[in-house]
């Protein structure tokens, strides 16, 4: 029988937080560590059989354990976040089918979310969480030119992003093997030219990057309760 895992993204350094706080995905917001948010919605959804939680080092290893859904193994993290979750997709073992990658700066996933994400990715075999573009969008062409982008067609990426393993797998193996930088999953299977399909998602889902997030998350999760 075929399984799922989802591998949990807790390594990134933080640099924007500025040294607001030592860790931001450990930083207690509404009562708890943004990493026990992300973990307390996937194990109330009931959609992984399996956890990889990538950690940055040993001391945030031990506190993240104490957090992380069971069963869960804890890989150590890379320079990048491409090399983090290429670490995780190692070490998960081969009956493996489908994979949830998620940033767990973004602590306010709902388990509904994650249901409708598993459904979709077992029809289409890429799914994203996404949001639509509401801003114009301009671009900057030099000398003061500007060009404005349809907005109707733009889309901004979230996480969690859900692959079929084989399609990570081979996506993952292509981007590191020749030196590509990919800024998220979704970019790494776009360059193999597979269709990703969008879950649209009309609820805030903040990822945690500045000291001004804090205070918008409080207010946000504070809400949920």
């Amino acid at each position: 029988m075929s399984r799922t895992a989802a591998i949990l993204l807790a390594a990134g350094s933080g640099k924007r937080m500025a040294g607001a706080v030592p860790d931001k995905v450990l930083a207690t917001v509404a009562g708890m560590p943004v990493f026990a948010h992300c973990a307390a919605a996937f194990a109330a959804s009931g959609v992984a059989d399996l956890y990889v939680v990538v950690y940055r080092d040993f001391a945030q290893m031990t506190t993240l354990s104490a957090f992380a859904p069971t069963p869960s193994h804890l890989v150590r993290g890379g320079r990048k976040r491409q090399d983090s979750v290429a670490a995780a997709l190692a070490a998960l073992p081969g009956d493996i089918a489908y994979v949830f990658i998620h940033d767990c700066a973004r602590p306010l996933i709902s388990p509904e979310q994650l249901v409708a994400l598993h459904k979709i990715v077992r029809r289409e075999g890429a799914v994203v969480l996404a949001h639509r573009v509401t801003d114009t969008i301009k671009e900057h062409r030099g000398n003061g030119r500007l060009r404005t982008v349809d907005r109707s067609r733009l889309w901004a990426m979230e996480t969690p992003q859900v692959f079929s393993r084989a399609l990570i797998d081979r996506a993952y193996a292509r981007a590191m093997s020749r030196g590509v930088l990919v800024t998220d999953d979704a970019a790494a299977v776009e360059a193999l030219g597979r269709p990703i399909a969008l879950l649209e998602n009309t609820q805030p889902n903040v990822k945690l990057t500045t000291p001004q997030d804090l205070a918008y998350l409080e207010f946000l999760l504070a809400g949920r309760g």
